[in-house]
């Protein structure tokens, strides 16, 4: 029996690999980035959005180092880099997933200079990081509002409540 790599692994690029990587994806490119720890409704139409902006999406993944400074709790991540890489590359709306170790993700951005930079509702669009960056090469920045009001922390409260 031949054991095979399941088709969407080819989607996780490591960081340094990122902007060659990026050069063979149609354009334009959309980039958002996010910790997506407990996949959930609102992730995945928030991700088919962003994807429907361009022909292509690049998901930047906060490492777990990095979801440990957000403070979203002690425990947080729940799913490690690994797994949420491989869930979020699962997806039909991913072109390419890769991580961030710093606290923003500010090199993966200017690594694959995407046409359209995205985050959700909660983001002002001069409040998202690599805004003026990408209107600089003629991009543009996109806040995408909620549809499904939805949060893994709130998910893990209930949990955790029983």
């Amino acid at each position: 029996m031949i054991v095979t790599r399941p088709l969407f692994e080819h989607r996780i690029c490591a960081p340094d690999e990122l902007a060659q990587r990026a050069l063979l994806l149609p354009r334009p490119l959309v980039f958002t980035n996010g910790v997506f720890d407990i996949l959930h409704r609102g992730h995945v139409t928030y991700l088919a959005e962003a994807r429907a902006l361009g022909a292509s999406l690049v998901v930047g993944l906060n490492s777990d180092a990095s979801v440990r400074r957000l403070g979203k709790g002690e425990d947080r991540p729940i799913n490690v880099r690994a797994d949420r890489l491989a869930v979020i590359a699962a997806l039909d709306s991913s072109s390419l997933v890769t991580w961030f170790e710093a606290d923003t993700p500010i090199e993966l951005i200017l690594a694959c200079r995407p046409d359209v930079l995205v985050k959700g509702g909660d983001w002002a669009v001069d409040d998202i990081v690599g805004a003026p960056e990408v209107r600089s090469w003629g991009g543009s920045v996109v806040s995408i509002a909620f549809r499904h009001e939805r949060s893994t922390t709130a998910m893990l409260a209930r949990i955790r409540a029983g």
